[in-house]
């Protein structure tokens, strides 16, 4: 994993091919914070990702990844140079999006003041805002860029369409798109986002790579996460890995050079995915996967 560096888009970042996200990163205890941060370190990973609404109950906590994140940094000066440190805006409680430039500019802001730190490596709009032209929002981006607050930009849950309007009025590159993709949710893969990728050279982040747990732990009514955890587990067994880690392979087998997104707050969990780079799949035993999760025969 270490030596497994992939740049990020057409950006000079590099980045590992798994990364580690904070959506469950939350309260006080430091000590136990670092010990989860340090572990995705042993597992090769570089590329932290993290958003302003982590740590949001419906209630409050907003901010509140960010704000331990930003704990640790102030304990550890050195720990920030570390990583390479994503973030993303544009949700807000109540309205739910807001992709204005005030707005994104704002939230980058806030971010960087909860982090305390004076850049983020990568930020990312959270969510697409229909109510803003992707014009403003790229203008957004390229404040943020040319003001040294952001050295990249990127989306999350666009579609390719809207994806395609931003990049049309993008005068940098975006670096990368973040859908949810896993052996169960398999949009991405037709409904052209990863072709987009591939084409404009972004970088593809999968959150919920094991389904929201789906694959770790399918229920007896869920035949259809039974039969891929079935051609998983076959997998697993050949490579003398867990169910998880060859969940992740299968993932980052695409061309596309997808990066999932490791969302365990388990140490060992997170030490363990590492072994995704032990895996090596052949073309039937990847699409066997395929086809348990379509349910029907490739024509």
């Amino acid at each position: 994993m270490r030596s497994s560096l992939v740049a990020l888009g057409a950006t000079d970042l590099r980045v590992s091919r798994l990364a580690w996200g904070m959506w469950r990163f939350k309260g006080d205890d430091t000590a136990h914070a670092r010990t989860l941060v340090d572990a995705a370190f042993d597992a090769g990973m570089n590329l932290f990702d993290t958003a302003d609404i982590y740590g949001f109950n419906g209630r409050d906590g907003f901010g509140d990844a960010e704000v331990l994140l930003g704990r640790l940094f102030a304990a550890d000066p050195g720990l920030r140079g570390r990583m390479v440190l994503a973030s993303k805006g544009g949700i807000v409680p109540g309205v739910p999006y807001d992709s204005s430039a005030d707005c994104l500019v704002a939230a980058c802001e806030a971010s960087l003041r909860r982090l305390g730190t004076d850049h983020l490596d990568l930020f990312q709009v959270h969510r697409p805002d229909v109510l803003t032209h992707p014009a403003e929002v790229a203008r957004a981006l390229e404040a943020l860029v040319a003001s040294g607050k952001v050295r990249a930009v990127g989306v999350s849950n666009y579609t390719p369409t809207q994806t395609a309007a931003l990049v049309a009025h993008l005068q940098i590159p975006l670096a990368s798109i973040q859908p949810e993709f896993s052996p169960l949710v398999l949009e991405p893969l037709a409904d052209g986002t990863l072709d987009l990728a591939m084409q404009h050279r972004i970088s593809v982040l999968a959150w919920s790579p094991l389904a929201g747990g789906r694959l770790g732990a399918p229920g007896d009514d869920d035949g259809r996460a039974q039969r891929v955890c079935a051609e998983l587990d076959a997998q697993a067994q050949r490579c003398g890995v867990s169910r998880t880690a060859a969940t992740y392979a299968w993932i980052m087998a695409h061309p596309a050079g997808i990066v999932p997104i490791v969302g365990s707050q388990q140490a060992s969990r997170i030490r363990e995915a590492a072994d995704a780079c032990k895996v090596s799949w052949t073309r039937a035993a990847w699409y066997r996967v395929l086809v348990a999760s379509r349910g029907v025969a490739l024509p």
